[in-house]
């Protein structure tokens, strides 16, 4: 019996110390996490005021509550995501440029500016899923944008785009729309965009300047909803094999030079 007490004594010893080890180890754990987390949204803060400075007008004095005494994640714009506590999104309406400090939003997936330029420092945020610039001012979409391969949609239309589309925007895998209606942009359109952009859902390339066939592979788009090529120079036969875009919703292919079979 004696025998039998000691060593229940004993377990409940090494039982305690390894609870306390435990617990060591978890605040450990824990102010180490919050210590990355605090130097994370700190570099967020940072690139955000440099934002700030380049920016040279915005409605409705917006961006009163972004300073330092204000937690970044509660700043007009600025949303945050619940896991990594860093910048996710931003949604801001200004005149200014975008500083290449941006880049070190490392968290963030997506952008909706009104501005003026791009920085091509922009393929560094690996992470966007999303970049609505419409109804800006600026000359050209920056090749960069064709390395950010988690990028879903791009919304770029209504600008004073001229000259050719970037081949670095039909690469994008993973891109569902692709909005650049409203532009000058000329040029033809790849015959492979399909094989490229296999994921796309809405293609609306309407009212610029856009010439040559339609691609004859466009049928291999095969999760089209939405698709609008109107006002454009396009010229030739529309591919019969368009019909077999069974998930088509609207398709808009007028004033062109289009002829049908």
């Amino acid at each position: 019996m004696e025998g039998t007490s000691l060593f229940s004594v004993l377990m409940e010893r090494i039982g305690f110390l390894l609870s306390i080890t435990f617990l060591l180890v978890l605040q450990y754990s824990s102010v180490g996490t919050v210590g990355v987390a605090q130097t994370n949204i700190t570099t967020d803060r940072s690139a955000l005021l440099a934002l700030k400075s380049h920016i040279t007008s915005y409605p409705h004095n917006i961006l009163f509550n972004w300073s330092t005494t204000t937690s970044v994640c509660n700043w007009v714009g600025v949303t945050c995501g619940a896991r990594h506590l860093r910048v996710a999104s931003l949604n801001l309406s200004f005149h200014g440029t975008l500083p290449k400090e941006l880049a070190n939003l490392r968290r963030l997936k997506l952008i909706s500016f009104t501005t003026r330029s791009v920085p091509r420092e922009i393929r560094n945020l690996t992470m966007l899923k999303e970049i609505n610039l419409r109804y800006n001012k600026f000359n050209e979409i920056p090749n960069e944008i064709g390395s950010l391969d988690e990028l879903e949609k791009l919304y770029v239309q209504s600008n004073a785009q001229k000259g050719h589309v970037p081949l670095g925007v039909f690469n994008m895998s993973s891109l569902t729309n692709l909005n650049l209606h409203g532009n000058n942009l000329s040029g033809s359109l790849p015959d492979n965009i399909c094989q490229q952009l296999p994921s796309l859902q809405e293609l609306d390339l309407g009212l610029n300047q856009f010439d040559g066939p339609l691609p004859s592979k466009l049928w291999q788009c095969t999760q089209l909803l939405f698709l609008t090529l109107e006002e454009n120079n396009f010229s030739g036969s529309i591919p019969r094999k368009i019909g077999n875009l069974t998930q088509l919703r609207e398709v808009y292919l007028g004033v062109n030079n289009l002829t049908g079979n």
